[in-house]
């Protein structure tokens, strides 16, 4: 499966998408433009979000959500190279593309509450926060290893402090998205629990590959085809990747909003 939301001019401003789905018969009909879609290239289906009703006010009235054989005549999909060099996100294309009534998920035209409610299994970001927290662990590793140069990173008192803050860092993450998979597993939807989860765990997740980068110096610059990288630190790439991570799911302002608007109102 992969996950068919943001479009070209609707990122942040999700319900402001325009592919649309137009019925005719026992199908929608479906024209537009998808991007960053996670691994698209690999999925079978598709949980996609469109428009079937372009007038509605507020905006997000108008949203449906379908699910998509990816096998259905009119699809296009184009891998896109990420500064990573690596294919993680594609463009799809829609052209006229016909999809049964009965993959309509919930209502027509509410489709945007199903959508928050994934959102928020997707926020809870507990898979983020791991790989991260792993890092940890490596760092901490190779800083009470002595380097080429002779010199033991863990010596220097600013090293330790930054690796301690870390470690505090990952608990409270991890804690974070425990909460939420607690309520989730109650019969509840997280709604700005998530996003406190998923704005705290991704800034984590940054931090990380930034205090590593530090630590390592020139060697954390280094990509892992290099005989002179570090086989346990991926420093090179884990900075590249964690750019990203306060954009995707939701940049941190969204989560900022939706943490002032929903949990402090």
């Amino acid at each position: 499966w992969c996950q068919g939301w943001s479009e070209p001019g609707a990122g942040s401003d999700l319900p402001s998408l325009t592919t649309r789905a137009v019925e005719d018969g026992d199908d929608f009909v479906i024209n537009g433009q998808k991007v960053w879609t996670s691994h698209a290239q690999h999925a079978n289906w598709c949980f996609l979000l469109v428009k079937t009703d372009p007038d509605a006010e507020p905006k997000h009235r108008g949203i449906s959500f379908l699910l998509v054989d990816f096998k259905t005549p009119g699809i296009t999909i184009s891998p896109l190279i990420t500064m990573a060099d690596e294919r993680a996100f594609s463009e799809v294309f829609y052209d006229n593309v016909r999809v049964p009534k009965e993959n309509l998920v919930g209502e027509k035209n509410r489709g945007w509450r199903v959508a928050m409610t994934a959102a928020g299994f997707e926020r809870s970001g507990i898979y983020r926060i791991a790989l991260a927290r792993r890092n940890v662990d490596r760092l901490i590793q190779y800083a009470k290893e002595p380097q080429p140069d002779g010199i033991v990173p863990a010596r220097d008192p600013l090293v330790r402090q930054n690796l301690a803050d870390l470690y505090i860092e990952g608990e409270i993450s991890r804690i974070l998205a425990y909460r939420v998979a607690w309520q989730q597993a109650q019969g509840l939807q997280p709604e700005w629990e998530a996003s406190m989860a998923r704005l705290f765990g991704c800034e984590f997740q940054q931090h990380v590959a930034h205090t590593g980068m530090e630590i390592m110096g020139l060697y954390g610059l280094l990509r892992e085809n290099s005989k002179w990288a570090n086989t346990e630190c991926k420093m090179a790439r884990q900075s590249l990747l964690a750019v990203g991570a306060t954009i995707a799911a939701g940049t941190s302002e969204v989560q900022r909003n939706a943490i002032a608007m929903r949990g402090l109102n």
